[in-house]
């Protein structure tokens, strides 16, 4: 029952610059893949990123709200009462915010149903038709993200109810995405030819707004402007420079050289870490689950991928799925109601029993998630081709899918010195291309 009273201006303030900041994750985003594609896919990576942003806010506003916070049908779904947005007003909702008008609980929940399938795009680039990635992106979101948010965090949801503890989306965005793009990857099978990143500069313009927005993604979802806000706040941080940090050890103590590349992605490794712990941790704790992350997600990708031979391409699951799953157990081990009275003890804090939905929770998404995307992409092949032909794929997706190329020239191309005045500047930049392209 939505109502008026009790509705806190700088409640409203915060959550709604918080749905800003996850907002601005999703460009980040695309910059973060988009710079570790090859040069002639990444205005396709990009597109698959932003397509999500468009596509879903439409599904959710029409559906997916409805089917994830709508009343419960036998804890696993939301009902069809607010297909639409129907009923959903000004007023307080306070099953869920009791501070906030509705709508705004709304849009901040929106942001992380866009998020999560397009994070799953890092594992399919530079092989998957776009018009497959919508439809399958419209799909994943309505049959397996809009189910499994219900479960975790809906009134009534049964992971809810069994004491599951996802503060911010561990599970539910991390795990669910990272498994998906793990059975995806592995059903469409290797790319033809793995390009080296061809712009690590915009990789670390994407990880910076990512950090930068990650503070309303965990912060935001204390869903008012207090002090658990400020905890998730530090935790986050602390967790993301602590994984950037074991990453580089490890990584240099594995026969390496501490990389841009292992920075940002260890960044990446421990914000997913402490997502699900974010508002149930003290700093020590996040400092601890940081660290872990970056060495366990380093050796997943660096290690598992390699042995087992599968071609996720920008580590979607390496990251975010082997991220989360640590984060969620981390969330059974280091837990205490000092930091949230509305969470639990974990075990360090002398309840061993909150690991047994801990788990219980990681399973029922992996298995989910992976089982419902297998199925999604199965029926889809009956109708439409879902990967490339290889001939698009040797010359890239920025023109078989969109017709464009992201850059004029080449990286890297030497322009030419103007000895000779009689060639005007652009005749020879022309000259250049010409030579270029032919070489190509």
């Amino acid at each position: 029952m939505e109502q008026l009273a009790n509705l806190s201006a700088g409640d409203t303030t915060f959550v709604l610059l918080s749905a800003a900041l996850v907002m601005f994750m999703i460009p980040g985003v695309a910059f973060f893949y988009g710079g570790m594609v090859g040069q002639k896919n990444v205005l396709n990576t990009l597109t698959q990123v932003l397509v999500v942003l468009a596509v879903i806010s439409v599904e959710w506003a029409l559906i997916g709200y409805s089917l994830a916070f709508g009343p419960d049908q036998s804890g696993l779904i939301g009902d069809f009462s607010m297909v639409g947005l129907n009923g959903v007003g000004l007023g307080i909702n306070d099953s869920y915010a009791a501070t906030i008008p509705h709508i705004a609980f709304v849009v901040f929940q929106m942001m992380f149903a866009v998020i999560t399938p397009a994070l799953i795009s890092g594992s399919v680039v530079e092989r998957m038709r776009f018009p497959a990635f919508i439809v399958f992106t419209v799909l994943w979101s309505t049959f397996v993200y809009n189910p499994l948010a219900h479960w975790v965090w809906g009134v009534g949801g049964w992971l809810r109810e069994l004491g599951a503890l996802d503060f911010a989306g561990g599970t539910v965005v991390h795990i669910s995405s990272g498994v998906a793009g793990l059975v995806a990857c592995m059903m469409l099978g290797k790319r033809k030819k793995q390009a080296r990143p061809h712009h690590l500069p915009m990789a670390v313009l994407g990880a910076a707004m990512l950090w930068f927005g990650w503070f309303g993604f965990n912060s935001g979802s204390a869903l008012a402007a207090n002090s658990l806000a400020a905890s998730a706040f530090l935790v986050t941080h602390l967790a993301a420079a602590a994984g950037a940090a074991s990453w580089l050890l490890v990584e240099y103590f594995h026969g390496g050289k501490p990389s841009l590349l292992g920075l940002i992605s260890g960044a990446v490794a421990g914000l997913v870490a402490i997502t699900p712990a974010a508002g149930f941790v003290t700093a020590t704790a996040s400092l601890f689950i940081g660290l872990i992350s970056g060495m366990v997600c380093y050796f997943s990708v660096a290690v598992m991928k390699v042995k087992l031979g599968y071609d996720d391409s920008l580590d979607a699951f390496g990251i975010h799925g082997v991220g989360g799953i640590w984060g969620a157990i981390a969330t059974g081990l280091f837990a205490t109601t000092s930091v949230n009275s509305a969470g639990a003890d974990g075990l360090f804090y002398g309840n061993a029993a909150l690991l047994q939905p801990q788990l219980i929770g990681i399973l029922a998404a992996a298995a989910f998630s992976g089982s419902a995307t297998y199925l999604i992409i199965k029926i889809m092949s009956l109708f439409m081709a879902i990967r490339s032909e290889a001939a698009d794929e040797s010359s890239g997706l920025d023109i078989s899918e969109h017709g464009q190329e992201a850059y004029d020239l080449p990286l890297g191309t030497a322009i030419p010195i103007l000895s000779d005045r009689s060639l005007s500047w652009e005749q020879s930049l022309e000259e250049t291309y010409q030579l270029n392209s032919q070489s190509r």
